[in-house]
This record gives structure tokens, C-alpha cells and sequence, in this order.
């Protein structure tokens, strides 16, 4: 049995929400897309791959391989479209079969978890910056703020399908665990001690946490949409 809650809001400096998400427990399927290209690129190419998720999981493929087809379904529609702006999307999505899940994402739109209560980040980011502190040039903490953190090196729809990089990570659900899905306009306003701080409280719903995390990014300067998935395993 999981409980779930979930909400996007378009912030305070944007007029356009570009994120998208998807939750359904009965098909076990749960998404964060982070569309990018301004106008209505992001929001088109993000609901692209929202729909190619469903439609191809709900068909019975693997989650990777259903996100490698939104990479090209938006390359597709992208290439049909008279003007040549770019338009993509980064992922994150979770997929439950009975107590296991699977998680797979490209781009900065992270999956976090909870168990035994520890805090930890499932996904690693494909931006520039994760690949500056990997290489030791910058610490975790100059990342936050870096001039370029928002800049990535993988998106659906932008990179060439033969170059993507869909990463998957396998795990259990045990009872009282959780995994949230966001994009980066809650990791942007929010730190992770303060999002940890709000998935330990167990006099709120899951539904309670999801709105407090959106108030949190929001009071935090809501810079971008910002969009939460959080799952709860009874």
C-alpha cells in the first residue's frame, strides 16, 4: 500500500509552468519532467515525455527503455516544427512493482529517499556542476551556488538518443519509507537538511509534506516552477 501526494505550482518569477508530472498508483508509475526552452517548448516537449512514459509502460516496457523513446519522440516532434528553437525536458520517474521500485532519470530532477530514516539522494545529476565537484574543482557547497548550476549535460529531446544516458537504480520498499520526486525549483530554494526535516514528521499526511515543501521553495524565492512527488510505503 503506498500513499501518495503530489502538487506543481509556476513560482513567482515565471509566467509559464513547464513541469509536468504523473502519479498513478495503479499502474505504479510516478514522473517529474522539467520541460526547457521557454514559451511553450518546455511545456510541450515535457508533456511529450509524460505521455510516452505512460503510453510505453502501460504497453509493458522497461522504464529506461520507455525514456530513451521520449527522447526521441521529442526529437521527432522538434524536427517537425518550423522553428528551430530547442525544446527538452529532464526526467525523473519511479516505478513500483509490488515492494521492489525502480528509479531512472536524465537530467537534474532529483529522487531523494528515506529509509530507516536516512536521508539520501537515489539520483546524481547530469549538470556541469556535479561534474566540477567530481572532478574536485568546486566543493558540494560552491555548487549551490555556481553561476552555471543550472546548466545540464543530458535532457530528453536535446541529447542524440545514441548519447543518452538514462541511469537506473533498484531498491526495496520497506514499510515506513519514502521516495520524492522533484524538480530543481525545490532543490534550488530548499536545502536538503530542510527537505529531510519535513519528510521526518509524522504528524503530517504525505499530501501535507508535498504543500510544505511547495510553501518552502516558494518563501525561498519560488526562482522557478517548482514540482513535488512524495511516496510513502504503509
Amino acid at each position: 500500500m503506498i500513499e501518495f501526494g503530489h502538487s506543481t505550482h509556476v513560482g513567482l518569477r515565471r509566467e509559464h509552468n513547464e513541469d509536468t508530472y504523473y502519479a498513478d498508483s495503479e499502474l505504479g508509475l510516478w514522473l517529474v519532467a522539467d520541460g526547457m526552452g521557454g514559451h511553450e517548448n518546455g511545456e510541450v516537449a515535457s508533456a511529450l515525455a509524460r505521455d510516452t512514459l505512460v503510453r510505453e509502460i502501460k504497453a509493458g516496457e522497461l522504464l529506461a527503455r520507455a525514456i530513451q523513446m521520449a527522447d526521441e519522440e521529442i526529437i521527432k516532434h522538434s524536427n517537425r516544427r518550423p522553428q528551430a528553437l530547442p525544446m527538452g525536458t529532464t526526467i525523473a520517474a519511479v516505478r513500483v512493482q509490488g515492494n521492489d521500485y525502480e528509479i531512472a532519470w536524465v537530467g537534474d530532477s532529483r529522487v531523494y529517499c528515506v529509509e530507516g530514516g536516512r536521508f539520501r539522494q537515489l539520483s546524481q545529476d547530469h549538470s556541469y556542476v556535479r561534474e566540477l565537484v567530481e572532478q574536485g574543482a568546486i566543493s558540494a557547497e560552491q555548487a549551490r551556488t555556481h553561476p552555471h548550476r543550472n546548466v545540464v549535460t543530458q535532457a530528453l529531446g536535446v541529447t542524440d538518443p545514441q548519447s543518452l544516458r538514462v541511469e537506473t537504480v533498484t531498491g526495496t520498499l520497506a514499510p515506513g519509507s519514502q521516495l520524492l520526486l522533484c524538480s530543481d525549483g525545490l532543490t534550488e530554494e530548499v536545502d536538503d537538511a530542510d527537505i529531510a526535516g519535513v519528510l521526518a514528521r509524522s504528524d503530517l499526511s504525505a499530501q501535507e509534506c508535498v504543500d510544505h515543501l511547495i510553501l518552502a521553495a516558494l518563501d525561498g524565492g519560488g526562482s522557478d516552477n517548482v514540482t513535488v512527488i512524495l511516496l510513502r510505503s504503509q
